[in-house]
Order: C-alpha cells, then structure tokens, then sequence
C-alpha cells in the first residue's frame, strides 16, 4: 500500500513508518497458521514494484527525452491508486480494546515483549549486519565494467529473484522449523558474498545480485511472521517499529564499515565482511533456539 513506483531517497523514512503500520494491520487480519505465507505474498507484491519501476522509469525516461519532471507526475499515479485503495478498499478488524486517550509505549510494557520477539530482533539485526545497503551491488557492476546503461539491472535481477520466490517461502516458514530455514537464507548469503567477491566479470556479479535477492526472500517473510506472532496484539505496533529500529541501525552500521572496508581493500573485503557476519548468525542459530511463543495472539 506503501510502496512507491519510483521511490526517492528523501521518502525512506516515511516509506518505514508507513511499513510499520502496514505490518501490524496485515498480522492483525492474517490467520497465525498462514502468517508466514501472508508475508511472503506482501513481499512479492512489494518488491514486484522495484522491478517494474525501475524498468518503467528507465523506459519513459528514453521516450520523453529525459524529461524527469514528466516521470514524476507518472509516478504520482499509483501513489494516488494507493490512497483510494486504503479509504475504500480496506476495513479495519474490530479492535476491543478499552476506551483511553492515546499514549506513548511506557517501560512497563516493554516487559511484555518476550523472548521470542527479541530473538527475532537479534537475528535480524545480525542478518543486517551481514546485508548492508544494496548500493554496493551497484558498485560491483561498476568495479567489473558493467556499461552504465545495464548497471540498474543488478538490482533489477536482484528484486527479480526477491519477488519471485518470497511467496513460495513464506508458505514454506509456516511449515517447517523457521530456525533450519533462517540457516539456510544465511547459507545462501555467505553463497552470494563468495560469487560477489571473486566476480571479474559481469554475468558473475548479476549471478550474485540473484542469490542476494533469493535469501532476502528466504528470511524476510519469515522474521516479520515470527514478530507478528510474537508480539501482544496491543503492542504489535510498537512490536514492528523496534523491529524496524533495530535494522535501520544495523544497516546504517553496515554499510558505513562496508564502505571503509571497500576503500581499505575492495569488494573483496566488503563482502568478505558480510560473509564472516553470516556465518555468525548460523553460529547463533545452530547453538541458540528459538524460544517458541506461549500465546501467537491470532
């Protein structure tokens, strides 16, 4: 609902408060037994939209001469669709919580987020640590003399991959051990980083964008089920911004050690960097469970 045909840099926090919000309402009106593959789908759909837009914003930059003000009038288009969808398409769920003014989460509350919920924000702070910004698969095709021109398509196989196979497991995470599968996503993460820091050539480095976006789409839906269900149904809200806090800021660390790694030494240091984290977080995996929720507040 959030989302944005062509999203410019100056909108990424809106577009993350805006996805907090968005999150809370879809485990609100989402079954828990199907909460993984609920997350998937929104994925899918999601990311589907930085394929198509980039593509479009490419394509109608070429047709009217590069006339940017032209492509952004388009792009107000579905961000209007957007706005009509939400007033009359959707209904919010009956919420009977009791009547009271409106107040910030004090520190009591924060009590009732249990260990289940602060493990999957550990996970996927430490997933974060190990994927900073996709700006650096750019560079990449750059560093191996990718023609400018084709340089957005690293990111268009990347969203490609993403969009196509976040669905298939999200349907997967409400199957089987989320811990086996959030391995397996960061096994495929040391995977691209090997393929990405060896790359010399240009089919190698799109190889690797693939395999970025295949275990983003491996452990995204499934750590957003996992804090939907973890979280009481009258702090999911809150639930969903800590989360979001705490990538933001995993991320941010991440890409600013990348970028000193990649000046001290190249991509190879960089993405040898996000492999060394990911196999950190298997570490973490294989000798920490995760602690199973006592209630999944459906």
């Amino acid at each position: 609902m959030c989302s944005r045909f062509w999203r410019p840099a100056s909108s990424i926090a809106a577009a993350k408060a805006c996805a907090t919000l968005r999150d809370a309402f879809l485990t609100d009106v989402t079954p828990v037994k199907v909460r993984g593959a609920g997350f998937g789908l929104r994925l899918a759909f999601y990311t589907t939209g930085f394929v198509i837009g980039p593509l479009a914003a490419i394509a109608l930059m070429k047709l009217s001469g590069d006339n940017f003000q032209l492509v952004f009038w388009i792009a107000v288009i579905p961000a209007f669709v957007a706005v009509l969808v939400v007033l009359f398409g959707l209904k919010e769920p009956v919420r009977n919580f009791p009547t009271k003014s409106f107040r910030m989460p004090r520190r009591a509350d924060f009590a009732n987020l249990t260990g289940p919920f602060w493990w999957a924000v550990a996970i996927a702070s430490l997933l974060s640590l190990a994927r900073f910004s996709h700006a650096f698969l750019v560079l990449k095709a750059h560093h191996v003399g990718i023609d400018a021109a084709f340089v957005p398509l690293m990111l268009v196989v990347m969203h490609l991959v993403y969009a196509a196979a976040a669905y298939p497991f999200g349907i997967l995470a409400d199957h089987m051990d989320r811990r086996l599968q959030l391995g397996i996503g960061a096994g495929i993460l040391v995977g691209a980083d090997i393929v990405l820091s060896v790359a010399q050539v240009g089919w190698m480095s799109v190889a690797g964008a693939g395999l970025w976006g295949l275990q983003m789409a491996v452990t995204q839906g499934l750590l957003l089920a996992s804090v939907g269900d973890a979280a009481p149904r009258e702090l999911r809200g809150t639930a969903f911004g800590i989360y979001d806090l705490a990538v933001g800021v995993a991320t941010f660390v991440a890409s600013s050690a990348a970028g000193a790694l990649w000046m001290a030494g190249g991509p190879e240091w960089a993405f040898g960097f996000s492999g060394l984290i990911a196999v950190a977080a298997i570490l973490l995996l294989l000798f920490q469970p995760a602690p199973r929720p006592v209630d999944p507040f459906s």
